[in-house]
């Protein structure tokens, strides 16, 4: 009968809630999910999921706001996947800050064809690929590691089971039995395999926080028990936070920049699968924070499900300009 006390920070809590009811009010999105995770502990400072309900009234509302999306929602999350690809390559030797790959030319795989969504069409080195966000770049980076090492590497980031959070709606992560060249390259950028937005937030945060992977728990006394495995080198994870950093200054994140707050991030934007394939008027949103970055010790992170352009964004729908600027006001005020 001892005592539970939750890692939830209720202050955090309501500004993530407040955020993003505000967010679905301006993208009329049909759902949405909010993360604050410690990153040295693996504690939820806040987890909301949207639309949501009053408890005292759960009996008469509709099924659908019943879903928890941030742990038994699974998701192809698109380009923050990108982080996981670039930190296995730099850390199993592939490549380097100073290498780079070709993509001026679309990536042909058996009758499968990887384009840029904005493509540079030239030679990028490892940290254009990862500003620019270039999905040729991400999938030949992966196809150089090598699809048994990818595997594993995903499966050590908790990406490949069922998260251990402290919850009964947890859902198992959808990826291919049989992992071909294809798939491989695919998964570099985030297609092809679907996780919960908790697990992508684990993942990420193992990276940069000096290369230790922590399950997510919603308990104050499971963070002090917490066993840490490492799973990339300090050095790798130092690297990986100068790409966040660089991904907000110079790249698709900069409307996640708070001033005096060294934000590092990155974006991710994902055609959901529709009856004919994958639908481009149907898209997942999302941008992963991290701050301060030179010591990073909260990450922040906004998916929205289908967004709608606005007049704010120019019509975009993209989680540059729809999730970004979420996650920067987040910070902002926490």
């Amino acid at each position: 009968n001892k005592p539970l006390t939750l890692s939830i920070d209720l202050r955090f809590q309501h500004v993530m809630h407040e955020e993003l009811a505000r967010a679905i009010l301006l993208h009329q999105p049909v759902g949405a999910v909010g993360i604050i995770l410690d990153i040295a502990s693996g504690g939820l400072r806040a987890i909301v999921s949207l639309p949501d309900f009053n408890p005292n009234e759960s009996g008469s509302v509709d099924q659908d706001v019943l879903f928890n999306r941030a742990t038994l929602g699974t998701y192809e999350m698109g380009s923050t996947f990108k982080v996981f690809t670039t930190a296995m390559a730099l850390d199993t030797g592939v490549a380097t800050l100073q290498d780079g790959f070709d993509v001026s030319e679309p990536l042909r795989l058996a009758r499968h064809v990887i384009r840029d969504f904005h493509g540079e069409a030239r030679w990028l080195s490892v940290p254009e690929i990862f500003i620019h966000s270039s999905n040729i770049g991400a999938a030949k980076m992966a196809l150089a590691v090598g699809g048994d090492i990818q595997r594993g590497f995903l499966a050590r980031l908790g990406l490949l089971d069922r998260s251990q959070i402290e919850l009964p709606e947890i859902a198992a992560p959808r990826y291919p039995k049989q992992w071909k060249d294809i798939n491989t390259a695919t998964i570099g950028f985030g297609h092809g395999i679907a996780v919960s937005p908790v697990q992508l937030c684990a993942g990420i945060a193992s990276l940069i926080n000096g290369g230790f992977w922590r399950s997510p728990t919603l308990l104050v006394e499971n963070e002090k028990l917490n066993p840490a495995e490492r799973v990339v080198s300090r050095v790798t994870s130092r690297a990986m936070r100068q790409l966040l950093r660089l991904a907000v200054t110079h790249g698709t994140g900069q409307n996640a920049e708070v001033a005096g707050y060294r934000v590092g991030g990155k974006t991710g934007t994902a055609e959901k699968v529709g009856p004919k394939g994958y639908d481009r008027s149907r898209v997942l949103s999302s941008f992963v924070g991290v701050f301060p970055i030179s010591a990073p010790r909260y990450l922040v992170f906004v998916m929205l499900d289908e967004p709608k352009g606005a007049p704010a964004t120019h019509g975009y729908v993209t989680g540059g300009w729809t999730a970004a600027p979420v996650v920067g006001r987040v910070i902002a005020r926490i």
